[in-house]
């Protein structure tokens, strides 16, 4: 009798627990705004009214439809068309971010900043109208006169300034280090700013020039799927299908994140709008706060490598690689089914070990009203088909969703207007549906605009630290560097490889954080023999988990920040979730099949996919200590042990990993009967 008041007390408290932070765990509008103002640079925005808030709303508007005619009709030379795209960029994003949040006042931009955004988009505008007369002359860093190097030099103190209001300082810290080193090895000033401002390696090198031609149309395009109400129906749906499983908001959290954050592009951005939703069901089924937010942090995460979209990442890695778009999107399927397997196990054996229980089956909605909404994946389906067919362009693929997205939009907007004037006559349904209609499109226009301003500025910016790179000769110094310490091997390699971009990619966003992945340490992972594919992917990766990675981890701490937990706590769970993407890029660097390379069959993919899914079970149960009772430290040992020899490549590290998992499993069975029969 004495165990069983044992077993049964943690489920009483956690019972009380349940109850007592059920009526607390709503997050108010006004909490979810603080949260993306103190994680999310792009948040703190200046507050337009009336006239003014109409005259910005136009500029964002005939920004976004110019930049989707730019995309598909404009032929004319890269120079023009991308400093044309970074001067309206200038003059939106000073229209947008203050100086500091301080500054937020109703329809209040200082002087100075009027006169650091005419300045600045001026010294684009002139090196884009000038460009026929000056492409003659410039055609050496000798060529520039001091007014030119002045244009330069302003020019590029305004994007950084830019940077620091709407991206962040840590971004700013990777290029001021590299002008430092730059300026340290005898660089001349002009021979810089003709690198960095007036050739194409600089800020209109790669990143830029792949954000103005396919980013840009992609990140309108999200903003419109967003307007049909997609997010929504992502999470009703990973209701239905795991919400009344054991631990089901959890589960509802990894699927509606993985979803909803290819859609999104912004780790913080998804963490608090589906966390908003998830993590108070997640603190009412009796999940601690610091697991919750960790669950949210590391699924949103995981949303960036999430094919096809992957955050907009996807499309600079095609143009690095060299491979189509479509390709890199199939490349990226089996890696992040893993990534949510190893989380979403991880919730499950945690949802085992407290003895939770899902959602009650009348809270969900009936297949019937789900089912009917399946026609808002129209857009997606319609992007996949027409991308991965090679039919059509990126950008005319992107235009066509768009259209599509519209058109999804168009059924619920007639029944709402039907609900708003029933009595008023069809004319009016029918007047009050296309005004809306017309709101809706002006409104995502708007918001792809304004989304286009952070990555477009983190693009131009990583391009400088690219043109840095590459002007010093840093990357061959790095690469040497690497490859001497590691001593031909791989695996150090890959692992000095891999604190390298947590900590580079520490508070910077997911595009730039891939564009200074991809010129500082991938070429690292290629001299050392690596297939360029995985290579990049690696990289790409380990970017992305420092998002999640203390001691900057800014999801995790927006998600604590919902959750009302402790930062570093919540960061400590989500980097102990997300294990599974720091065991994934070792797997695909070892064995390059998980990305469909050089395959013989696909028994071989099947192989290592299923190696490496009981090998990521493996590590979660050794973290998480229960699988159906609660794990001693030397099987924990043994499971994290089977775990990570399933990772290397080889039929005996296979045999010897799986054999050393179903013994512990066994054990566990027998110790759970063993249990049971005790109590009984």
């Amino acid at each position: 009798m004495a165990k069983k008041n044992k077993k049964t007390a943690p489920e009483a408290e956690l019972k009380l627990a349940a109850e007592q932070v059920s009526d607390s765990v709503a997050v108010t509008e006004e909490e979810l705004e603080d949260v993306m103002k103190k994680y999310d640079k792009e948040s703190n925005t200046r507050i337009w009214q009336g006239m003014p808030h109409t005259i910005v709303t136009a500029v964002m508007v005939l920004f976004s439809l110019y930049c989707i005619y730019s995309t598909l009709f404009v032929k004319s030379a890269l120079e023009i068309r991308l400093t044309a795209f970074l001067g309206g960029i200038v003059i939106m994003g000073f229209l947008y971010y203050p100086a500091s949040k301080h500054h937020v006042k109703p329809n209040y931009m200082p002087w100075y900043d009027w006169i650091i955004m005419i300045v600045g988009a001026a010294c684009f505008f002139y090196w884009c109208f000038s460009y026929g007369s000056l492409a003659r002359v410039l055609t050496s860093a000798t060529k520039l006169n001091n007014m030119q190097i002045a244009i330069g030099v302003i020019g590029l103190l305004v994007m950084f300034e830019l940077c620091r209001r709407c991206v962040g300082v840590p971004i700013l810290c990777v290029l001021g280090a590299l002008l430092i080193y730059t300026f340290a090895t005898g660089l001349p000033l002009r021979r810089l700013i003709y690198t960095l401002f007036y050739s194409t390696g600089g800020v209109i090198g790669t990143p830029a020039q792949v954000c103005a031609k396919f980013i840009v149309v992609f990140i309108v395009f999200g903003a419109f799927l967003e307007r049909t109400g997609i997010s929504k129906f992502f999470i009703d749906m990973a209701n239905k299908i795991a919400g009344s499983s054991s631990g089901g908001p959890a589960k509802v959290a990894v699927i509606s994140s993985a979803l909803c954050g290819m859609v999104s592009g912004s780790s913080v951005g998804n963490t608090v709008t589906t966390g908003s939703v998830t993590i108070p069901m997640m603190k009412k089924t009796g999940y601690k706060p610091e697991f919750a937010g960790a669950v949210e942090a590391a699924a949103s995460t995981g949303g960036q490598i999430m094919p096809p979209i992957m955050g907009a990442a996807a499309f600079l890695m095609a143009e690095y690689m060299g491979i189509p778009y479509g390709q890199v999107a199939l490349k990226a399927i089996l890696p992040a089914v893993l990534y949510f397997a190893g989380i979403f196990i991880s919730v499950h054996l945690e949802a085992k070990k407290l003895g939770l229980k899902g959602l009650d089956r009348s809270e969900l909605e009936p297949w019937k009203a789900l089912l009917i909404k399946v026609y808002l994946l129209a857009p997606l389906v319609v992007l996949v088909w027409l991308v991965s067919s090679n039919t059509r362009t990126m950008a005319y693929s992107a235009a066509v969703s768009i259209v599509i997205a519209i058109l999804v939009g168009l059924p619920q907007t007639i029944v709402d207007a039907g609900h708003a004037h029933r009595s008023e006559g069809i004319g009016k349904v029918i007047g009050n549906a296309c005004g809306q209609t017309v709101k809706t499109i002006i409104a995502s226009l708007e918001a792809g605009g304004k989304g286009t301003i952070t990555v477009a500025v983190a693009c131009a910016v990583a391009g400088c630290i690219a043109g840095c790179i590459t002007a010093t000769g840093l990357a061959s110094k790095l690469i040497s560097g690497i490859v001497a310490i590691s001593q031909n091997s791989v695996f150090l390699a890959l692992f000095l490889t891999m604190l390298c971009c947590i900590v580079l990619g520490m508070g910077v966003p997911t595009t730039a954080n891939y564009c200074i992945m991809a010129a500082t340490t991938a070429p690292i992972l290629i001299k050392m023999g690596l297939p360029a594919v995985s290579a990049h992917f690696f990289v790409f990766y380990f970017g992305i988990v420092a998002d999640i990675t203390p001691p900057v981890a800014l999801a995790a701490y927006a998600g604590s920040a919902i959750a009302k937990s402790n930062p570093m706590k919540t960061g400590v769970n989500a980097t102990k979730l997300a294990i599974a993407a720091f065991i994934v890029p070792y797997v695909f660097a070892f064995s390059p099949s998980l990305l469909f390379e050089n395959i013989a069959g696909w028994w071989e993919v099947a192989q290592i996919a299923l190696t490496a899914i009981i090998g990521i079970f493996g590590v979660s149960a050794a973290l998480e200590g229960h699988i159906f009772t609660r794990v001693p430290l030397w099987q924990r040992i043994l499971l994290a042990g089977g775990g990570l020899s399933l990772i290397y490549p080889g039929l005996l590290t296979d045999v010897i990993g799986l054999g050393v998992i179903a013994v512990v499993v066994v054990i566990q069975i027998l110790m759970r009967n063993h249990e049971r029969h005790a109590v009984a």
